[in-house]
């Protein structure tokens, strides 16, 4: 099937939203879709984002048809004006708002919004959210001052944290450089402060109506709501020696990887299989075999109907596998926990061994863990984790136990397992539960090495850590009844079909993943389900399979060997990871994360014997290996997206 240049690069012809530099002296932001991004002042971040944001009841967000949108631009200011409309999917509930945007060249940036239902609006949330960013402010000082006018001398968390580390926020005041300083003032509502981390966003975000108020709720017909959000920068004076060390400003030049010696072993690379898809998986056992993968997982769920013979389908899919290349077969069992658990995994153990699979582990959650429990909210009726575990260790002895939730980082933060009755502990993530477009679905990225610390800090460093299935789709919605439809083929926040999934963009987000958790001593990575939705390949035997399935091969290429060093001089840009592969020889990966195009030089200890790349040029060639050789090793050139796989001469 042909496809577009659009469509190889991120799945979907629906054009990304345009983006308005606004400038106002010293003080910059980008305009999209109705909100503001990246607000800098002398080029430092201040702000990752303020945005107005209209959730339905699931928490999907709603995607506004902007009008009337007028943009006015001098040296020293700027202002936006527009109208807004949200619209439910059955037309029922409709709201409108005005939107106004100023901000000059002193520092001061004002966004304020006048909103009115125009039917009884039910909604999880709306109003503002305001994005700091997480480099950088981790950890560091703020003040945060309350509604009450009281003031609070704090930090920014520097782990995860579970619960909400500000609450009744009016400003928050934080430096930015020693010579900047920022004051956020939030006004028309009470606003507290979550940790975005915990959902692999890069930020931390302060939103309006505290979790502990109910939702959904409704917004009354013709009620106004009107709120704002005031930016006030100010600059102290430093010394020129000083403020030219902290300049901060693009850097046009090539991007410098280093490639080192090894460091540390490579994670498994696994693939996940539902029980939906075993025939797909059945007639795809020789894509399975190319991938190679050092883990099948299970998912195995008796609340939605699975049973004996979904566990011999999985039984003949790992028999498909060669025996020399056997990878490890684990059941990432939702467990009932309706009753005596200790029966409960005893049945499942002997539909187990009737269905003749042989598990080397099982990944062990009460269904009632896979919906979220806010912070201050009341757990529902569960049996204790340590009786689960325990009974799982008596029911499957001979294999490997792991817990912690088939969830997000969230819940694994939120409720933290004994980890001492396990082998290993597991969670998921998911980029796209706040926002969808590509940037913030890229910056995702940069949460990572927080989350992994994070969860070091809760399981120990010894530990088996598994993580995955992470895709950028998302495979259940533990926030709401469902995960979001997609009927257009759109980004779309909390939806199972995400259309990067088949393209470019999957596959260098991949990379970038594997590479931002380097330093958390991974020992299995899920990258998703070899098919379908969330796979590596089309559902149907006679589909091509997708780039990310390349790079998830090059990946299984290198797991469980000698991780390499490997370092990227802009990790946001292009991310870097190198190992050594089966037949002991070295080999890099990099993967382009941004829409423009990059150039890449590299200095490694050994020579570079070959460079293949996977881009837009390459897909569109005719053949089973969507690859293009690159001639020159002194630098490469990456396309918008693009992979490149790098092979060193041996030493």
């Amino acid at each position: 099937m042909t496809t577009s240049l659009i469509e190889r690069r991120v799945g979907t012809k629906e054009k990304a939203p345009k983006c308005v530099a606004l400038k106002a002296g010293p003080l910059t932001v980008d305009f999209v879709a109705g909100n503001l991004r990246s607000i800098r002042y002398e080029g430092h971040e201040v702000l990752r984002a303020i945005a107005y944001v209209v959730r339905n009841a699931d928490w999907g967000t709603f995607s506004p048809e902007i009008s009337d949108c007028t943009i006015r631009r001098g040296a020293q200011s700027f202002t936006v004006t527009y109208r807004a409309r949200c619209v439910s999917a059955d037309s029922s509930q409709v709201l409108d708002y005005q939107a106004s945007i100023s901000g000059n060249a002193q520092g001061n940036l004002v966004f304020e919004v006048l909103a009115q239902p125009l039917t009884p609006f039910r909604t999880a949330r709306c109003g503002f959210a305001v994005l700091h960013p997480i480099e950088g402010v981790a950890g560091q000082p703020a003040v945060v001052e309350h509604v009450d006018g009281s003031q609070e001398q704090t930090n920014f968390p520097d782990l995860i944290m579970p619960a909400q580390p500000f609450k009744d926020i009016r400003a928050i005041q934080h430096q930015v450089t020693p010579f900047i300083t920022a004051r956020c003032c939030m006004n028309g509502d009470v606003f507290e402060m979550e940790d975005q981390r915990n959902w692999s966003d890069a930020s931390y975000k302060t939103y309006v109506r505290p979790l502990s108020l109910p939702w959904p709720y409704v917004m009354e017909h013709g009620v106004e709501n009107r709120q704002s959000v005031g930016l006030s920068i100010q600059r102290s004076q430093g010394s020129a020696a000083e403020a030219a060390s902290l300049q901060s400003g693009p850097d046009a030049g090539p991007i410098r990887v280093t490639v080192g010696g090894p460091r540390g072993t490579f994670p498994g690379i696994g693939v996940s299989l539902h029980p939906d898809l075993i025939q797909d998986a059945l007639g795809q056992l020789a894509l399975l075999n190319d991938l190679r993968p050092q883990l099948l997982l299970f998912h195995f769920d008796p609340t939605a109907g699975h049973g004996e013979g979904h566990l011999r389908g999985f039984a003949e899919v790992a028999r498909g596998v060669p025996a020399t290349d056997t990878p490890e077969s684990v059941l990432e069992l939702v467990l009932p926990a309706k009753g005596n658990v200790q029966d409960e995994l005893a049945g499942i153990a002997e539909m187990v061994a009737a269905a003749g699979l042989r598990l080397t582990g099982i990944l062990v959650s009460p269904a009632v863990d896979r919906q979220s429990t806010l912070p201050g909210s009341t757990w529902p009726e569960c049996p204790p984790l340590a009786e689960i575990y325990q009974a799982a260790r008596k029911a499957f002895p001979a294999v490997a136990i792991g817990g912690g939730t088939l969830s997000y980082f969230t819940e694994l933060n939120r409720k933290r397992p004994p980890v001492e009755l396990l082998d290993f502990v597991s969670h998921c993530t998911c980029p796209i539960v706040h926002a969808a477009d590509d940037l913030s679905v890229m910056e995702s990225l940069e949460a990572l090495p927080h989350i992994t610390r994070s969860a070091r800090a809760i399981i120990g460093k010894d530990k088996g850590y598994w993580i995955g299935p992470s895709t950028i789709g998302m495979r259940h919605n533990p926030y709401g009844a469902r995960v979001m439809e997609n009927p257009a083929n759109g980004r779309v926040t909390m939806t199972d079909s995400d259309p990067r999934q088949t393209s470019l963009f999957a596959a260098a987000w991949m990379i970038g993943f594997v590479a931002e958790t380097a330093d958390a001593a991974l020992q299995m990575l899920t990258v998703g389900s070899l098919s379908g939705r969330l796979g590596l390949a089309p559902a149907g035997v006679s589909e091509k399979p997708h780039p990310a399935f390349y790079a998830a091969r090059g990946l299984a290429e290198l797991g469980g060997n000698p991780r390499c060093e490997c370092h990227s001089s802009h990790p946001g840009r292009v991310a870097a990871i190198s190992g050594v592969d089966r037949e002991r020889r070295q080999v890099a990966w990099l993967a382009n994360l941004t829409g423009q195009r990059r150039e890449v030089v590299i200095q490694a200890d050994q020579p570079i014997y070959s460079v293949l790349l996977l881009d837009e040029q390459s897909l569109s060639k005719r053949g089973s290996e969507p690859w293009r050789e690159w001639s020159r090793s002194d630098s490469i050139q990456l396309l918008p997206y693009a992979v490149a796989c790098l092979r060193f001469v041996a030493s």
